[in-house]
């Protein structure tokens, strides 16, 4: 069976991983990430995928899976904000390096490959996948095929705005962006704007900065009553942005990953019925939301997979 190395490049950490054609991780290696100017980085991805080489052994390439607007053809990070880069040759760099072929993707398109082909979304033809995280990433399947658009950039649903009038400054400077109402940093900030009306919150006895938003899930979860109104407030704004995708792509199935994806059945619960009563130009309710089954290791399974592939052509089949 074909070996390849498949990385995601994470703000904070890599990690690289041995995986086989089966989308089975035999292997992980993980370092964190203090510099992320380019020389450094370069140094973290030497380090990791040199000890993934040497128990791969033989690999047919390195898929990389890293934050920004990718040129799929020569693996050049054109624009990253999360790193601060412009016009990196981090592909070019990297084969000159280990000497074999690599390839390099956005890394949320790299999640939906992995997700779609040996996750929730195999079987499909029609697929979205939404990471709730620290933003919203994520990609689309569309008639079998991720959609990678005109200059590589499809599939950035964080930054379609919902609210542009009274909502959240998002990252990228827009007021209103999905990923500002409806990632992990929008339950938090769904929680400091509700605030005044609990001036008692136990969420109000940590640092601003230590409020996390697994604690407010789980504090929802437990009926407290700021968590259950930030928790409202963040449902209801998920709920317009799956609506909007379900109306942009109609997906058969549309999987959320994540850290708020662990809420699981309370959030899906909660959601479905708000996205089915916003769903109008297509039946209502012949859109699956689930919960992504791959996790933290869709981005290496899809990175590998795209070396497997060759590049990240438009084709992506059901079962390899």
């Amino acid at each position: 069976m074909r070996t390849a190395i498949g990385v995601d490049l994470g703000g904070s950490h890599v990690t690289a991983a041995v995986v086989t054609e089966d989308g089975a991780i035999h292997r992980q290696h993980e370092e964190d990430l203090e510099d992320l100017r380019f020389e450094a980085v370069i140094a973290a991805l030497d380090a990791t995928i040199g000890l993934a080489l040497k128990e791969a052994g033989n690999v047919v390439g390195i898929g990389i899976g890293s934050p920004g607007n990718i040129d799929g053809a020569s693996g050049a990070v054109l624009y990253s904000p999360n790193f601060g880069w412009e016009d990196v040759p981090l592909g070019e760099t990297l084969r000159k390096k280990f000497g074999v072929p690599v390839f390099v993707a956005n890394d949320a398109r790299c999640a939906t490959l992995g997700e779609y082909t040996f996750g929730t979304g195999k079987l499909t033809k029609d697929f979205v996948l939404l990471t709730l995280g620290t933003g919203i990433g994520g990609g689309i399947v569309a008639g079998g095929e991720l959609v990678l658009g005109h200059k590589w950039g499809a599939g950035e649903i964080g930054h379609h705005q919902i609210r542009p009038v009274d909502g959240f400054i998002c990252s990228c400077g827009k007021t209103g962006c999905f990923e500002a109402q409806a990632s992990g940093t929008g339950l938090i900030r769904h929680a400091f704007k509700v605030a005044p009306s609990f001036p008692r919150s136990v969420l109000l006895d940590v640092a601003r900065d230590k409020l996390s938003s697994k604690k407010i899930r789980r504090a929802a979860q437990a009926a407290d009553g700021h968590a259950l109104a930030a928790w409202k407030n963040y449902i209801a704004d998920l709920a317009i942005g799956l609506a909007n995708v379900i109306a942009f792509v109609n997906p058969e199935k549309i999987a959320l990953g994540g850290g708020v994806s662990s809420a699981g059945d309370f959030m899906l619960d909660a959601v479905r019925p708000q996205v089915d009563a916003l769903t109008t130009m297509v039946p209502k309710g012949t859109t699956e939301i689930v919960v992504a089954s791959l996790g933290n290791d869709a981005g290496q399974v899809g990175a590998a997979t795209v070396a497997f592939h060759g590049g990240l052509a438009a084709r992506a089949p059901v079962a390899l």
